[in-house]
Order: C-alpha cells, then sequence, then structure tokens
C-alpha cells in the first residue's frame, strides 16, 4: 500500500473517486504475495498489481463497475497455464480478489498510520453476512469502527493478538449463528529496517541481500576506522553512535529485525540486551556458543529476564554449511525471512 499512496492521493485531490482490489486467496504459486493491491480510479487507470499481468484488465473493469453501485465483490479468476507461464508462475491456479470502493477517510486515516510506521490491521469481511464491513484494528486493542455482529467482533477480538504477533495476512471463517463469514486480515507492519550491529566485513554483503529484499538498511558503529562510507557506500543509513545511544534515541519497533555481529561484548551486548526488552520482530547474534554464553551473562547482568533472553537467534542463520562473508550473510537472511513470513 505504501506504494500507493502518492497516485491515491493525486486521484483524489482531482476529485477522483477510487476503488482497492486486493488479492485474498491464491491456489498454486503466484508472482504477487496474499495482500497484493491494485489502485483503480473511475476512468480506469490503475497503480499496483494483483496478478503480475494475468487478470489486470478483468479487475479494472470490475472495479469501475464498483466504484458506479458502490458494493464490493469478491472476484474469482482461473489462470491458464500459458497466462502463468507469461508472468512467471509455475503452473496455472484460481486468484481471488476483493475490490471495494475506497473512501477519502479510510485513505486519510491508513495513510497517516502508515507514514507514522504504525502498525495496523484492516479486517474486512468479505462473504457472508455483512459482506464490506471493515475495521482498523491495532495491537493495543484499539478499533476504529464496529461490526454489525457482536459476535463476529468477539470472535475478532479474539484473535488479534496472535495474528499482530505472525505479522501475516490470513483469511478464515467464522460462524455468526446459522451463517459463515469469510474474513480477512490485512496486517500493515511498520517498514522493515534492518539494523546491523558492527560494521565488520560480513555486514557488508548482509547489507546488499537485505536491501534486495526490501529491507531499510541500517549500520550501527562507534568505530570511525569501520563505520565510513568507503566501506558501507550502499547502505540507507551509517551510524556512527553507541548501539544503546541509537536505540534510546530512535527506538525499536515490530518492524525492526536487530542483528549484532561485531564480535565486541561492548557493542553486542547492550544492544541485544535492549532489543530484548523491545517489540523488535527478529534478535540475532553471530558467534559461537561460547562467545553467546559469555554474552547472555552480560545480558542477564544488566536486567533482562531469562525469557526475552530466549527471543535471541544463536548460532545465527539457518545451516547451509556456509563458508566466507557471502554465504554466512545469506544463511542469516535466509533465518529473517522465514521470521518475516511468520514461519519460524
Amino acid at each position: 500500500m505504501r506504494e500507493l499512496l502518492k497516485t491515491i492521493e493525486s486521484w483524489i485531490s482531482e476529485g477522483k473517486q477510487v476503488a482497492i482490489a486486493t488479492v485474498v486467496n491464491v491456489y498454486g504459486s503466484a508472482p504477487r504475495r496474499l495482500g497484493a493491491k491494485m489502485a483503480v480510479n473511475q476512468d480506469g487507470l490503475m497503480a499496483g498489481s494483483v496478478s503480475g499481468g494475468c487478470v489486470e484488465g478483468a479487475v479494472v473493469a470490475e472495479a469501475t463497475k464498483i466504484l458506479k453501485t458502490k458494493e464490493p465483490r469478491l472476484l474469482h479468476y482461473g489462470v491458464t497455464d500459458e497466462q502463468a507461464f507469461s508472468v512467471g508462475l509455475a503452473c496455472g491456479g484460481i486468484i481471488e480478489v476483493f475490490v471495494e470502493p475506497l473512501s477519502n477517510e479510510e485513505f486519510d486515516r491508513m495513510k497517516t498510520d502508515l507514514i507514522q510506521d504504525n502498525m495496523f490491521a484492516k479486517i474486512t469481511l468479505i462473504g457472508g453476512n455483512g459482506c464490506g464491513e471493515k475495521i482498523l484494528a491495532y495491537p493495543d486493542g484499539k478499533h476504529i469502527g464496529q461490526f454489525q455482529s457482536k459476535n463476529v467482533q468477539e470472535e475478532i477480538n479474539n484473535r488479534l493478538a496472535p495474528l499482530f504477533d505472525k505479522q501475516i495476512n490470513q483469511r478464515f471463517m467464522i460462524k455468526d449463528q446459522n451463517s459463515e463469514i469469510e474474513v480477512f486480515f490485512d496486517i500493515y507492519p511498520p517498514l522493515p529496517r534492518m539494523i546491523i550491529i558492527g560494521a565488520v566485513h560480513i555486514a557488508i554483503p548482509l547489507v546488499t541481500y537485505a536491501k534486495s529484499l526490501g529491507f531499510h538498511t541500517i549500520v550501527v558503529d562507534p568505530r570511525k576506522a569501520f563505520s565510513n562510507r568507503e566501506r558501507f557506500p550502499h547502505v540507507d543509513e551509517l551510524v556512527q553512535e553507541w548501539p544503546e545511544d541509537y536505540f534510546h534515541r530512535v527506538g525499536l519497533n515490530e518492524g525492526s529485525y536487530v542483528v549484532t555481529v561485531s564480535h565486541d561484548e561492548k557493542l553486542d551486548v547492550p544492544a541485544l540486551a535492549i532489543a530484548c526488552n523491545s517489540k523488535a520482530r527478529y534478535i540475532g547474534a553471530l558467534g559461537s556458543k561460547k562467545t553467546f554464553e559469555n554474552n547472555k551473562q552480560g545480558i542477564r547482568e544488566l536486567g533482562v529476564p531469562e525469557k526475552a533472553i530466549e527471543r535471541i537467534f544463536s548460532p545465527i542463520g539457518f545451516k547451509i554449511g556456509a563458508h566466507g562473508a557471502e554465504e554466512i550473510a545469506l544463511s542469516i537472511m535466509a533465518e529473517v525471512i522465514a521470521v518475516r513470513n511468520g514461519i519460524n
């Protein structure tokens, strides 16, 4: 959604009506993941993609109709093997897309949260009674909007904490009296930030991989001999501060992925201690088992409870028999992506 903000804002400023199409189910492989979005205005102009090219034309045609009727619809599209091959699908399948009008009020609220990097979810009834009803929900329990069915609202309230914890989009069914209602949980996590403690050699390919996978990259190291633009011309932010000073100044949220690689306990231990007590999505520590045991003792001395220390991934990275900085960085990113996708 972030990539569509400027376009949608421009259309709204011109007085155009806008519809949002969201991928809510995919059978088989797909070039666009669950939650992928496309915006369509009343003139049939589009931005974004729901299938990489297979069904965009059909979705635009339906979206312009929906803008006239104001009635959202769940659309089903079969993708032939030939169509699938043209956009990189392994085989044909079925894509389900939910299309709904976007109000100016809803857009303004979502835009504010996205710009402020607040995690929230848009929860929409996409099938059954009340189709099209939606609320915005936040990890602290706050809601904007309310479902008409108290049973539906209560069921969703009971599911929110684990859904936010996983940070992945989900479609599920809720039984309400004698009917079944389909619900789509559309999560908007903060912008993912890869925060690397230690401007050592392994951090160089780690920045490269993280940037290519959509992370905002940050290297933190007060040692100017290590943390300089000659070594890290490609990093988004190069911070020449002690990690604890940087964390206290900026903070860590649900989109923070912290990796300590400095091999210096003066950098790694305070960083890990603060990360353990934060909302950070991932915390990883490079080093041998002996080094990590020593670091854990230092973390305990800083008052971090054992349960929080257990959040740390160490030995860091997936076991791929890695040798050299590039392969180790690759194994780390594989583990990070697994956590981001809710499977580790």
